[in-house]
């Protein structure tokens, strides 16, 4: 198992002078110390490597033992390219990956882990009119997945696996994207051609992106609990 974090983007949402992933939560570690402690009682340190961009000497400075991938057009592509970039160095193995902007429970990560198929972690209790939404085939395997689905049954939360034998048709899926796409069209488009991902319920576990300052006071409010 390989794992892959996206913490390549700007964050202008959130406003913040660096990198998003580099947020300070309310339990005293950064989102992404908080994605590592989770991540690490699953894999070794030396299977984590994170795709970085804006700001990326923080990032490195701050997490010396991890490896990293650069992409270098951090400001005019979306995730679609720096998971692109990200999964071409973890060829040959399953590969979660993760936005560098979401707070979840480390069952989130056990839950994926344990279903043998691609998946993607989703929250069937809100489903919100911003966020990328999916709907479901009749077989139990997702059918669409954007911001733009009509009648949603759930939305995507950030965090998702390709199996090693998807791999190979997501990367060219992902060539295949616009430079403002988000990953989420290359997985859209590979399921017509053969790729059936699960959708994985994490409802009732910490699992949110954090877009708005009200995210974050959210997730603060969560984690004080």
């Amino acid at each position: 198992m390989k794992v892959i974090i996206l913490a390549a983007g700007i964050g202008s949402r959130l406003g913040k002078p660096h990198p998003k992933a580099l947020t300070l939560l309310s339990n005293g570690r950064s989102i992404m110390q908080n994605q590592i402690k989770a991540l690490l009682r699953y894999v070794s340190i030396d299977d984590i490597t994170v795709v970085v961009g804006f700001k990326k000497e923080l990032i490195m400075e701050a997490f010396p033992e991890l490896l990293f991938v650069y992409n270098d057009y951090f400001d005019t592509t979306n995730t679609s390219k720096s998971l692109l970039r990200g999964l071409k160095k973890a060829r040959g193995h399953d590969v979660i990956w993760i936005n560098g902007d979401v707070v979840f429970d480390h069952v989130v990560l056990d839950r994926l882990i344990r279903e043998k198929h691609s998946c993607m972690a989703v929250n069937t209790a809100v489903v919100g009119e911003e966020e990328v939404k999916y709907t479901m085939h009749e077989n139990g395997y997702i059918a669409e997945v954007s911001k733009q689905v009509e009648s949603p049954v759930g939305e995507a939360v950030g965090i998702n696996k390709v199996s090693q034998e998807d791999a190979a048709l997501l990367l060219e899926m992902l060539e295949q994207c616009g430079d403002m796409d988000y990953f989420e069209k290359a997985i859209e488009t590979a399921i017509p051609n053969g790729m059936n991902v699960v959708p994985v319920d994490i409802s009732d576990v910490i699992c949110t992106e954090i877009d708005f300052e009200e995210d974050l006071m959210r997730v603060n409010e969560l984690l004080g609990k």
